[in-house]
């Protein structure tokens, strides 16, 4: 089976916009591909340095990644931080990737703009965001990444720098992983903006039915619609987007209602609750049980992380004899270089060593 890569950044808890464009285009894929979800909690901090919450963010991010369907025998899910030979590749990718190839990348000049007229800067950690982006996918030679067509440039220069290294150090090490492009909803947070945890307007995945409703209620909806029999324009309407994912059995129904002025706004919002809630109802019936029971996650992400570990150190022995990095592993008392050692060393270090 081909392998495919996928993160999600523990900034927050994780909302219904992770759930679509992220965790159930991998829950599905995985029947298909050797699937490595992970949590990127070192990637959080390229601008995001409250870590108050860091520890419960990222729990709460593998109950539901195994909520959505992640199946812990088939995907390997793990803690990015858990696997020091992220760090290690980044660092050598670094040595080969030139600084106008990040300066260039969609995130980077977007931050150049918030900041303006500011006296911050963007962090290194930041600038380096491709880089590390680049070690996470092809320290496990994944051949795929899911993505939509926003994150298209990121993962060009994930290949440039494959390509790159490969010529440099004269061997194919790594494949260039392909995109795998994905079908994302148009879902919207609750004030029509895009749902962001800065903005107020998330429908969490931990959020209980009873608020779900009360978000729901909150919605944006067309503006010219002001009475209940006015005819509405679904197009501008944040709760028909939801309707349309959500309810999509009874879509153009509740298109021409709205239209003619036959449904209004507080009756549909009612409506498009109760389709949500039965919607997220097996979902939260799993995270229910993976909230009880977070020595089991724990364990998962233990015993995912020595497996992403295995694969990970063999890659990067690889690397290390591309780039011809002098190695000196000592395992069982004995070096594995290639040159004699003396018995008087092997003492010296052993006494050390007690």
């Amino acid at each position: 089976m081909k392998r495919l890569v996928s993160g999600v950044r523990p900034t927050g808890y994780l909302h219904l916009g992770h759930l679509e464009g992220v965790l159930k285009n991998c829950v599905k894929l995985q029947e298909e591909y050797e699937c490595f979800p992970f949590i990127a909690d070192w990637h959080s901090l390229t601008d995001h340095l409250d870590t108050e919450m860091l520890r419960e963010y990222t729990i709460q991010a593998a109950v539901d990644w195994l909520s959505a369907g992640i199946d812990p025998e088939r995907s390997t899910l793990f803690v990015q931080s858990h696997v020091k030979e992220h760090a290690e590749l980044m660092l050598l990718l670094a040595m080969v990737t030139p600084v106008p190839w990040t300066e260039r990348t969609p995130s980077y000049r977007d931050m150049l703009q918030k900041l303006e007229g500011t006296r911050q800067s963007p962090s290194l950690g930041f600038l380096a965001y491709p880089v590390l982006m680049t070690a996470d996918i092809i320290i496990y030679k994944a051949e795929v990444v899911p993505v939509g067509e926003d994150q298209l440039p990121h993962l060009e220069l994930s290949r440039e720098i494959v390509r790159r290294f490969n010529h440099l150090f004269g061997r194919k090490v790594f494949p260039e992983p392909e995109a795998l492009l994905t079908e994302v909803p148009n879902l919207p947070g609750t004030d029509g903006r895009k749902m962001s945890k800065s903005y107020g307007n998330c429908i969490y995945l931990s959020d209980p039915p009873d608020t779900i409703r009360k978000k729901v209620m909150q919605m944006v909806t067309d503006p010219q619609k002001i009475r209940r029999n006015d005819p509405g324009h679904p197009e501008v309407c944040t709760v028909f987007a939801y309707h349309r994912i959500y309810n999509s059995a009874e879509i153009d129904q509740v298109e021409r209602d709205c239209r003619s002025g036959a449904l209004g706004c507080v009756q549909c919002k009612r409506n498009m609750a109760d389709a949500l809630c039965t919607y997220l109802q097996p979902f939260h019936e799993r995270r229910s049980y993976w909230s009880e029971n977070l020595d089991e996650v724990r364990d998962i992400l233990t015993e995912c992380a020595r497996r992403a570990r295995t694969i990970a150190s063999q890659t990067m022995e690889e690397v290390r004899e591309a780039i011809g990095l002098f190695q000196s592993g000592v395992e069982s008392q004995e070096f594995e270089i290639g040159i004699p050692v003396s018995p008087v060393f092997i003492s010296r270090l052993s006494s050390l060593d007690s």
